[in-house]
């Protein structure tokens, strides 16, 4: 089965229409790991040429909402799309050149870590962002 199959079916799984531009942007965060709203803005544009930018934008929320996607903005840093949903990994973002890449639980069952206070709630997610630099960067600083 091809890509776009798999992606059609997604959409149906998931009671939503399936559209060109949706299955388009899906294949886009599927390429792109952590890729912003612009770069698949153009990825879609290599398939659908005359997409909008609000096409574009409405797709990505559809399907963030539907658990499709999922949505990260670490601090300072533009919202950003993956397809990893589901399993509540974290990430790591260099502070040199800003490139995200997953990283799985740091111990144990999500939510990942224990709150020394939940305030009542019933907490069943963590979202935890590393800092630090890349192997690129570090090489190039120790160079």
């Amino acid at each position: 089965m091809d890509a776009t199959a798999d992606f059609r079916e997604m959409l149906q799984a998931s009671a939503l229409r399936v559209t060109r531009p949706r299955v388009a942007v899906l294949s886009a965060v599927y390429t792109l790991p952590h890729a912003d709203t612009d770069t698949i803005i153009r990825a879609v544009r290599g398939d659908l040429p005359d997409v909008s930018h609000q096409t574009v934008y409405d797709s990505l929320n559809v399907l963030t909402a539907a658990g499709l996607v999922r949505r990260i903005q670490p601090s300072g840093s533009v919202a950003r799309y993956e397809s990893r949903v589901g399993d509540n990994h974290h990430h790591v973002v260099c502070r040199v050149c800003g490139v995200i890449a997953d990283v799985d639980c740091a111990v144990g069952d999500a939510p990942c870590l224990t709150a020394s206070d939940a305030n009542g709630f019933s907490i069943d997610e963590a979202e935890v962002i590393y800092w630090g630099t890349c192997p690129d960067c570090s090489s190039v600083r120790s160079s």
